[in-house]
């Protein structure tokens, strides 16, 4: 049996100046074929492995509430599967999440499965840099299903141009946060947008203060398999937290770092 060669993603793509235009304005932005295809077939395997290997979620959908019907989420697989590793640091996202923000430098500040089992809950509405201890806006996150996907499996779902409003409540993901802010969504007249469909390989990205949330999973039997990974500009510094959720943040995903540290712990290295 012929070895085929590992796929290494330090190749890169130049983001066109109109996708950059309409992330920065729009608060994100789809870009298309960033992996080939025998690229995300084999990180699809790797991801899965490690999903399978490092899922903690024993229990049943009716048992869990929203955030856990929602999707299982397993976080910063780079640090535990070196194979993981290699698709999380990969120069080719880096580049673009540098491109789209307009900086130099990014670093990583957590990568996340989230795999939407089948009848799967929605997503509530949300901002993730809610979460983060940051004192920049230049954050992204990308946002790439590993197969094929529709409004079926979940397809996230933006509030086009809330970015340029900053923080919108204090509120983590939750039933609260969905109607809190599905009426701040409606006051503001945010245009609702998302794909319908993106095949795998492809990747959303969004600013950490686009709100944004997801349908459910409303099929039989497919599981919607999605890979993250978070970005900052390189040369941010931690803030003092302002919930539990920011402090959880600091310790975990920022080594513990104290406020007016950069924010460069051996958890962020530079990925471009």
């Amino acid at each position: 049996m012929i070895q085929t060669e590992k796929p290494m993603l330090n190749s890169t793509i130049n983001v066109g100046a109109e996708l950059i235009n309409d992330f920065r304005q729009q608060g994100h932005v789809l870009i298309r074929n960033i992996l080939q295809p025998d690229e995300v077939a084999h990180y699809r395997n790797v991801i899965g492995n490690a999903v399978n290997r490092y899922n903690t979620e024993t229990r049943a959908m009716q048992d869990r509430d929203t955030y856990g019907k929602a999707f299982l989420q397993i976080m910063n697989l780079w640090e535990v599967d070196e194979q993981v590793r290699e698709f999380t640091l990969a120069k080719r996202f880096a580049k673009i999440a540098a491109d789209l923000l307009g900086v130099d430098h990014v670093r990583i500040y957590h990568d996340q499965a989230l795999f939407k089992e089948a009848g799967g809950g929605f997503t509530p509405w949300h901002q993730d840099q809610y979460y983060w201890p940051l004192d920049t806006n230049n954050t992204v996150t990308m946002w790439m299903p590993l197969m094929d996907i529709d409004v079926e499996l979940g397809m996230l779902t933006f509030a086009s141009g809330s970015h340029r409003d900053g923080f919108a409540e204090n509120i983590p993901i939750s039933d609260e946060s969905e109607t809190s802010l599905q009426k701040y969504i409606r006051e503001k007249n945010y245009p609702i947008t998302r794909a319908e469909t993106m095949q795998a390989g492809d990747a959303t990205w969004h600013y950490g203060w686009t709100l944004h949330n997801a349908p459910g999973n409303s099929s039989a039997d497919t599981t919607r398999e999605v890979m993250t990974i978070i970005y900052y500009a390189d040369g941010a510094h931690v803030t003092q937290p302002q919930n539990k959720h920011q402090e959880n943040d600091r310790h975990r995903w920022l080594g513990g770092l104290n406020a007016g540290a950069p924010a460069k712990s051996n958890l962020n290295p530079l990925a471009y």
